[in-house]
């Protein structure tokens, strides 16, 4: 009797440990607020040394530089291609220092871009590291160079328009148009054909 009572107790002990663990898990944050987690990835190093915390990771010191290094030596092995960098090291102004690093990556198979930014935060001493995976959205130019004039209508069955001769607006209009995101979708939506139908150059 004695030892069903330990037996008993022993299991009683290990469903709480289990439920407390799945607990811990199911209600772990550190990475809720990063749209990519490098640990999860093969051909993202995680530099030695930095911790999650939810929407960044941090390492104690002003080790920016040290990171921004090893990037730029470790992600072109494994296939990235940089296509933007911008550090503090081409400032010349020493009080500019603890801004860090900005870069933007590249590579064949990965959906998106890759974005790495580095800051050295001296009040409290921590390097803050941030890695952003963005999609890529491609536009296409509807309008060749620019025109005298564009016509407005403000419904499809108007006969009249507003027409616009202003430089800066068909400027301004020329630009929305061409830089829209394209519609990836076999079907345009409903609203895009209306806006199409309504607008004459």
């Amino acid at each position: 009797m004695h030892k069903r009572n330990f037996l008993l107790l022993g299991i009683v002990i290990i469903f709480i440990l289990l439920g407390w663990f799945a607990y811990q898990k199911a209600t772990d944050d550190t990475y809720e607020g990063m749209s990519i987690i490098p640990e999860q990835h093969k051909d993202i190093p995680l530099y030695e040394g930095l911790k999650p915390t939810r929407s960044h990771y941090e390492i104690k010191g002003n080790r920016w530089e040290e990171i921004y290094q090893f990037y730029m030596n470790e992600l072109p092995k494994l296939g990235w291609e940089v296509e933007h960098e911008q550090t503090a090291l081409e400032d010349d102004n020493n009080e500019n220092d603890w801004s860090g690093f900005y870069s933007l990556w590249i590579k064949d198979g990965f959906n998106g871009e890759l974005r790495i930014s580095a800051s050295y935060n001296h009040y409290d001493e921590i390097t803050k590291v941030i890695f952003d995976k963005t999609t890529i959205y491609k536009s296409t130019s509807w309008i060749e160079g620019i025109p005298d004039s564009i016509c407005i209508y403000e419904t499809l069955k108007d006969e009249k328009c507003l027409e616009i001769e202003d430089k800066s607006k068909i400027k301004q209009i020329n630009s929305l148009i061409n830089k829209a995101t394209d519609w990836d979708k076999e079907e345009l939506p409903q609203r895009e054909k209306q806006v199409s139908s309504i607008l004459e150059i």
